[in-house]
């Protein structure tokens, strides 16, 4: 029996980028006309510098792997990596510009929410007509439809149309048809992000189990790095388009987490950075952070971080306030650290502060940033949100002096390093 059940070979994909075969002879006689009187496209889209149609985007560039029969492949990535083109290739959803996709085996494929399924068709129906794209006969599905639908929690609304179903009972009536026909390989595309805590943990489970048991191939796409380790047994990393690692599933995460993290920046302009919808009105906006006395944002795990904000404030703030949120490179919360009341500013003024944060016991690696400027008094009795950057800076923490005293596993032991654990004289310390 072949044990490579998926084998890319050399594989790219081309799009192109604007209007696409909705042009007319009339358009293209006025355009013709425009260039050899030198004026201005009269068909370009408001807004865009220039016609865009004979554009191109390359989303895959040559990438090659093989997926053995039981393997767990866990495809992580910056967004735009090309994921999700991966996914449709390998699900023949669509085809390369070149290369080759060989498949050794029935797809099972979760795109995105309700993929494969009819909206008009109830639960039921779909379950059926899944089956029955995979190629299995009435018979088979008839032994399998009592444990889909148990495990989908959806009994209820089994008979009513999915077109009426939440996004969540989408997720997991599409997840329990996957997880339950007879398929050999399954592809998961970041679809358990929709579903609960409690589900999520159900699926991830399933896949294991039947990745053991019934040596199915898993390709799973998520930007969860928790998931991400519950399953995988490998990890390959896409970054514009091309394979950067294939390997490990920590040195992995790593990799990935480490992509787009510059630590050699120390300066931020915040003033035009994207806010959340709720922040739109602010009363005052971070316009930029710098980080003070360093060329390279790298600290020793026992230093201080100096760093400057500067607020521009539409009404006047008698007791600004600042939280700072630390997380890993791949988005686990570390920490917080706040000042209270550390200024004012009047209507209509910008103003710098110069402050210091202290993250001492931080391991080796890549931080980011998140950043809250609100209003609030010490007691904490009223709070107001006035701005919040999600990535407002990055910084590296490094052990040059070997302070930890040991060769720390950030991996095992986690991202901070606290006080040692010591003998205890209870006589004198318990009362």
């Amino acid at each position: 029996m072949n044990d490579n059940m998926i084998k890319v070979e050399n594989v790219s994909k081309i799009y192109k980028l604007g209007q696409i075969g909705g042009t007319t002879l009339r358009d293209e006689l006025q355009r013709f006309g425009a260039s050899i009187r030198h004026k201005e496209d009269p068909t370009k889209i408001i807004g865009a510098d220039q016609h865009t149609a004979n554009k191109t985007f390359k989303a895959l560039d040559g990438i090659s792997f093989e997926v053995r029969r039981g393997e767990r492949v866990g495809i992580i990535g910056h967004n735009g990596a090309g994921k999700s083109t991966l996914l449709k290739l390998i699900s023949r959803v669509t085809g390369p510009t070149d290369g080759e996709i060989g498949l050794n085996g029935r797809v099972a494929s979760m795109l995105e929410v309700g993929t494969g399924f009819h909206a008009e068709l109830t639960g039921r129906e779909n379950v059926y007509m899944n089956g029955a794209i995979l190629g299995m006969t009435k018979k088979e599905i008839d032994s399998k439809i009592e444990d889909i639908i148990e495990f989908s929690e959806c009994r209820q609304f089994i008979d009513t149309p999915v077109k009426r179903y939440s996004s969540g009972m989408y997720v997991k009536l599409a997840f329990s048809v996957a997880a339950h026909l007879d398929s050999e390989i399954m592809i998961m595309d970041e679809v358990l992000a929709v579903g609960d805590l409690a589900f999520q943990k159900k699926c991830l489970d399933k896949m294991n189990e039947v990745s053991r048991s019934a040596n199915r191939t898993i390709l799973y796409v998520s930007h969860n790095m928790r998931t991400i380790r519950e399953l995988c047994n490998r990890v390959i990393v896409l970054d514009h388009g091309r394979i950067i690692f294939d390997g490990d599933v920590e040195e992995g995460i790593n990799i990935y987490a480490d992509v787009g993290l510059d630590s050699s920046r120390t300066k931020y302009d915040l003033s035009e950075q994207r806010r959340e919808d709720s922040l739109k009105g602010i009363d005052a906006r971070i316009m930029g952070i710098e980080l003070l006395g360093k060329k390279r944002a790298v600290y020793e795990v026992n230093e201080d971080l100096p760093f400057s904000i500067t607020v521009k404030a539409k009404r006047a703030v008698d007791n600004l306030s600042l939280r700072l949120e630390l997380r890993t490179a791949d988005e686990c919360f570390v920490g917080t650290s706040k000042i209270f009341d550390f200024g004012s500013i009047g209507e209509g003024e910008t103003k710098t502060f110069d402050l210091a944060a202290s993250f001492r016991g931080l391991v080796m690696g890549n931080y980011q940033v998140l950043v809250v400027l609100y209003e609030s008094n010490r007691e904490g009795t009223y709070i107001i949100d006035l701005d919040l950057v999600k990535t407002a800076f990055v910084f590296e923490t490094v052990d040059s002096e070997n302070i930890l005293g040991i060769n720390w596993n950030r991996n095992t032991w986690g991202n901070i390093s606290f006080d040692d654990i010591r003998h205890l004289d209870r006589e004198k310390e318990i009362k």
